[in-house]
């Protein structure tokens, strides 16, 4: 009978907990560095949040259906003379592509805040002139972008503050505490990666952090059940090694979740268009840190906060079964 493929080595046992003490350095560094960048340069927030204009532009095409070029010396050179502040213009992964992006304008006279965007996005159109298509705008008022900054901050607390509850009602405060410091651990390098790189920041991106949320706490969780459930069968087996081996044990499951999820999001990484990659790339890089994290730093912070091995509070059908087990 066919059993299929299997690629992971079964029988080989990593010590993980033996060297975990250099896991957790290279972590609490990597979360520290984060800490400092954030409070020192901040993140790139985007439209959605800082409001302002954005313009995707494309050169049209040449005589002969070549596609068109855009030169961003040129583009900025009709830009600057416009008065309209600070103009951001950035290469997209075509020649022909270019997205513009234009701060937020102080009303001038009785004109209102969101009437100088729109005058300011009309001159801009007026100097691309017929040579180059927009193919998308995007205009944020300044109380719409404070309102969606409140919003998305308040969805990551809401989500991290219901994990936590779930995993206490779930397991242990001790489960919940450790799942919690590795999310936040998580998170805030990833934050950490996009102030590094300075990439746009904004609603996609808040999103693409709600969902490594979920991906996060469910590989932790993972691991904690069998942490959890190896508790109850090993009843004499040092806690170091009992966690080294739940670890082993859910590790493949763990590292082969993670690797169909990266092909998926790395497909829309690669083929996907410029508006989504802020959002893939979030997501690629808080799967390869989240599994970090699941395999690498929650056990080790689950063993320093303590976890009770108390057999009595287990119902005696329960107890049953588990000494049933071989």
């Amino acid at each position: 009978m066919f059993k299929g493929v299997d690629f992971w080595p079964h029988n080989r046992v990593f010590p993980i907990m033996d060297v975990r003490r250099y896991f957790v350095l290279a972590s609490v560094a990597l979360f520290l560095g984060s800490v400092a960048m954030l409070s020192t340069q901040g993140l790139n927030f985007g439209i959605d949040f800082k409001g302002g204009s954005l313009f995707e532009v494309q050169a049209k095409a040449q005589s002969g259906g070549a596609a068109g070029v855009i030169d961003i010396s040129e583009l900025r050179s009709k830009l600057s003379g416009l008065g309209l502040g600070d103009i951001q213009i950035q290469e997209l992964d075509q020649p022909s592509d270019a997205l513009i992006r234009i701060e937020q304008q102080a009303p001038q006279g009785d004109e209102s805040t969101e009437r100088a965007q729109q005058n300011a996005a009309t001159k801009v159109r007026e100097a691309l002139g017929g040579e180059i298509n927009i193919r998308r705008t995007e205009v944020v008022g300044p109380a719409v972008s404070g309102e969606l900054k409140w919003a998305g901050i308040t969805a990551v607390m809401f989500a991290v503050f219901g994990i936590l509850f779930y995993i206490w009602f779930r397991f242990e405060w001790q489960f919940a505490i450790a799942a919690i410091l590795a999310l936040v651990h998580d998170i805030t390098i990833t934050l950490g990666v996009f102030c590094v790189l300075g990439l746009d920041f904004g609603l996609s991106e808040v999103a693409a952090l709600l969902t490594l949320a979920g991906y996060s706490i469910n590989d932790t969780v993972v691991v904690f059940d069998r942490i959890r459930e190896n508790l109850r069968r090993y009843k004499k087996m040092a806690l170091e090694k009992l966690m080294n081996q739940s670890i082993n044990e859910t590790m493949s499951r763990t590292v082969v979740t993670s690797v169909t999820t990266l092909i998926a999001v790395g497909s829309i990484y690669v083929f996907g268009t410029e508006v989504i990659k802020g959002f893939a790339f979030a997501m690629i890089f808080g799967i390869l840190i989240g599994t970090w994290s699941s395999i690498f730093v929650a056990s080790p912070f689950l063993m320093w906060i303590g976890v009770k091995r108390d057999w009595s509070g287990l119902a005696k059908s329960e107890k049953d079964i588990v000494m049933a087990r071989p």
